[in-house]
């Protein structure tokens, strides 16, 4: 018997994504530090990506945009441009593909790639492959790139988050040689682990990666089971997994080809009280990703809604959903539940987010039909203002109540997943 291959994972991640994209397309600004931002005239003056340049002021992602210009008075400040960003990130996955057949994105600036057969092919080593990779990149986009290796995706994750991203030439294998490495890191450092569970752990006596990588995995099972109070067996098997580099799954190119739900959220520039107000958002809302179903031919069985108030310190609202009798793609359908799900769930206070989702979705090539009521009419009116729309531009045909003052069509017809076009 042939002694099966050892697997060889990339993950390829872009150095401060956004930032270097906006450095790339203005050269003038590729010696000084730069930030890309929400706009903070409506209240969304979040950092979403700062340069090395940035970083090395203090000026960190999530932090408010006032705080950063305080840490640096000379910083650039970028609007997001999200079109750009996907441009790009597809620009670079056809260059990965150019490598490897197996490319799996697991973000809009890190992608997963199995060299396993590339090596032989391209006749050098891991190390040699991803620093042509990383040359490629930097050429042909202007981005750098570090690369994480490891013999699954796991190891290549953890590798990079932890390692190739603070070397020199950004690039770093994690093997059965140098898990020490990773056993001497935090717990908070492992892959899946946030602040919750890193403290759950140390309450546990568990620090870091190898001390939970070095329990037995029956003792890990009773503590965390004792201490939780509950079965926690699936978790902990994961926990005790990843701390010792243990996956199986493959990179999987499709692995996002069937999309579970289509939504939509807007943060509104001011407390909206009026119930009036909320159904314009709704209605607008519903337009929006009922669109986007028909353009990617899905129906939906699912309808969720929800709410945010105001106060962030003291978050207050609902998230609520409800199955549809027959699936849908009609705005006025999406419409009409969403507005039965705020009659039931809102309390009446002042709202700042909104959001609304069609889930379980299914292809639209098979429906049911209707003996009664116009779904027939109906869906050849809106694939008509579909075609409408894709000659003469988003907001060429609406619906009348986004005429109000207090529509968010034209702010919502400018974004891509929540940023700026």
């Amino acid at each position: 018997m042939h002694k099966r291959q050892q697997r060889v994972i990339f993950l390829a991640d872009c150095q401060s994504f956004y930032a270097s994209v906006e450095k790339a397309a203005h050269p003038a600004y590729k010696n000084k530090p730069l930030v890309v931002s929400g706009d903070p005239s409506r209240r969304s003056g979040i950092i979403l990506a700062a340069c090395p340049l940035a970083k090395s002021h203090g000026v960190t992602t999530a932090e408010a945009l006032w705080q950063a210009q305080q840490k640096c008075p000379d910083l650039i400040v970028m609007k997001p441009r999200m079109s750009a960003y996907i441009r790009l990130s597809l620009q670079i996955m056809t260059i990965l593909e150019s490598y490897s057949d197996l490319v799996e994105p697991f973000s809009i600036d890190e992608q997963f790639v199995d060299v396993t057969a590339s090596l032989a092919h391209f006749g050098c080593s891991p190390a040699e492959l991803a620093r042509h990779i990383q040359m490629r990149v930097q050429e042909e986009t202007g981005i750098y790139t570090r690369v994480g290796i490891g013999r699954n995706k796991i190891l290549a994750k953890m590798a990079c988050d932890n390692f190739a991203k603070k070397n020199e030439d950004g690039i770093y294998e994690l093997n059965e040689h140098n898990m020490e490495a990773l056993w001497s890191c935090s717990v908070h450092k492992m892959f899946g682990v946030g602040s919750k569970t890193t403290r759950h752990l140390a309450r546990l006596g568990i620090h870091t990666i190898g001390e939970l990588a070095h329990t037995p995995l029956g003792e890990l099972k009773r503590k965390m089971k004792r201490y939780m109070k509950k079965n926690c067996d699936i978790w902990s098997e994961v926990l005790w997994r990843t701390a010792n580099g243990y996956d199986d799954s493959p990179v999987t190119p499709d692995a996002f080809e069937q999309q579970k739900g289509i939504g939509r959220q807007t943060t509104l520039p001011v407390d909206y009280d009026s119930r009036e107000d909320i159904d314009v958002i709704l209605n607008e809302l519903s337009m929006l990703i009922c669109a986007r179903a028909r353009a990617k031919g899905y129906m939906g069985n699912v309808v969720q809604a929800g709410a945010q108030g105001a106060d962030f310190d003291h978050p207050v609202g609902f998230s609520r959903q409800v199955k549809l009798p027959d699936p849908t793609h009609l705005s006025r359908e999406v419409y009409a539940v969403a507005k039965q799900l705020f009659d039931t769930h809102w309390n009446g206070g002042p709202v700042r987010k909104i959001w609304l989702s069609l889930g379980e979705l299914q292809s639209d090539d098979v429906y049911q039909l209707s003996l009664f009521g116009d779904r027939e009419r109906l869906m050849h009116l809106e694939h008509t203002m579909d075609e409408i729309r894709e000659v003469y531009g988003p907001a060429s045909v609406y619906f009348g109540s986004s005429l109000k003052n207090t529509s968010q069509l034209k702010f919502l017809n400018t974004k891509i997943g929540g940023h700026y076009k």
